[in-house]
């Protein structure tokens, strides 16, 4: 029969592999958001066009054997189809996961800055090995959603919020294209 401190034991070493196991099989929409709640910061969720954007890249950067988030073109260009306010990009080569991709990401306080992007909701992540050295690339793309101005004839009149938002209005009526805040 066990004895009471084995049987503690044993259950603290089930809880620690059912943890470990987890971690290593959640998703990495899921760490991420874990990382930002622990910061503060809302959860993100997986997006099919983000997904596609930073397939697009990591299999560039693949193909060449190339670290560079220029390689298909400038990152604003790229992540304009995904409607976007804000958004921003981390790449990395070299791991074969993403929690190990992740913990260097946040070890890096520009790639820190990324991951903690306030108002972030939604997510898109990629990895592609390279035929020639087999190093794994991977592209990160995170967004938020652009902030709509309240319809006229709301309850804002006079506020700071209202100021801003009629700017808004009537800058965007004057660009002919708008790429993250750029008027073209």
């Amino acid at each position: 029969m066990l004895s009471h401190r084995s049987l503690l034991l044993s259950m603290g070493f089930l809880l620690g592999l059912c943890s470990l196991v987890a971690a290593q099989s959640a998703g990495p929409a899921e760490l991420i958001s874990n990382f930002r709640l622990q910061h503060g910061e809302g959860r993100v969720t997986m997006d099919s066009t983000l997904n596609r954007i930073a397939r697009e890249q990591a299999t560039a950067m693949a193909a060449r054997d190339v670290l560079d988030h220029d390689v298909l073109g400038s990152f604003s260009t790229r992540v304009a189809p995904s409607g976007s306010g804000r958004a921003a990009e981390n790449i990395a080569f070299g791991y074969d996961s993403f929690a190990k991709t992740l913990d260097q990401w946040i070890d890096s306080s520009g790639h820190r800055k990324n991951l903690l992007m306030p108002g972030a909701s939604r997510v898109g992540v990629a990895s592609v090995k390279s035929s020639r050295t087999g190093r794994t690339y991977w592209a990160m793309v995170i967004a938020g959603e652009y902030e709509r101005p309240k319809p006229a004839g709301t309850k804002q009149a006079g506020t700071k919020a209202a100021a801003v938002a009629k700017t808004q209005v009537q800058s965007a009526q004057s660009c002919r294209l708008k790429i993250l805040s750029l008027c073209l």
